[in-house]
């Protein structure tokens, strides 16, 4: 099992995996605050400290997006091949058939006729219906509203060796 904390910004979105040890300096600082139930022990000659396995920020802290570069197949794995305006999902059903990944494309919200590139803040995944139901508009003039706002993904990832406690798994894609 991973001997680490898991450490959530204050909007829930995983940052690293600290070493107990930091995770007390942080916890004595009140820079953070148990985001479960689960915790470690730890006992020195004196003292016994509870930590728990996931602490979050107490205040959101800002990490710099930079260094991924723009493909189609990284919108679609950046949305989990979700449509950004019906929210339909590979495997679930529509019309009779289950939804596979070919069934998703990348939409331009300012088309590129219109001016739009092919940029993070510009494109998102959506659903084939979707897509041609707005055609060479924007989603306003389609009278359809994005579920989400596009950003560039972070190019650092949490790499987590061992077992992975399950109470990790609700806020790590695994």
């Amino acid at each position: 099992m991973t001997s680490g904390v898991l450490l959530l910004n204050a909007s829930y979105e995983p940052l690293d995996i600290i070493p107990l040890r930091r995770a007390v300096a942080l916890m004595l600082r009140d820079r953070v605050e148990a985001a479960c139930d689960e915790s470690y022990e730890m006992r020195s000659a004196s003292d016994t400290w509870c930590v728990p396995t996931i602490l979050r920020l107490r205040y959101y802290i800002n990490v710099p997006r930079r260094g991924v570069s723009w493909s189609r197949e990284a919108v679609l794995r950046r949305d989990r091949y979700t449509c950004a305006y019906c929210g339909a999902q590979v495997g679930q059903k529509r019309n009779g058939r289950l939804l596979g990944k070919e069934d998703f494309t990348v939409d331009h919200i300012l088309p590129v006729s219109r001016g739009g590139k092919n940029t993070w803040g510009n494109t998102i995944c959506a659903c084939a219906t979707c897509n041609q139901r707005k055609a060479n508009r924007l989603p306003h003039e389609a009278s359809m509203r994005l579920h989400w706002e596009p950003k560039t993904p972070r190019a650092r990832y949490i790499v987590a060796s061992g077992e992975i406690p399950a109470v990790w798994k609700a806020y790590l894609q695994v």
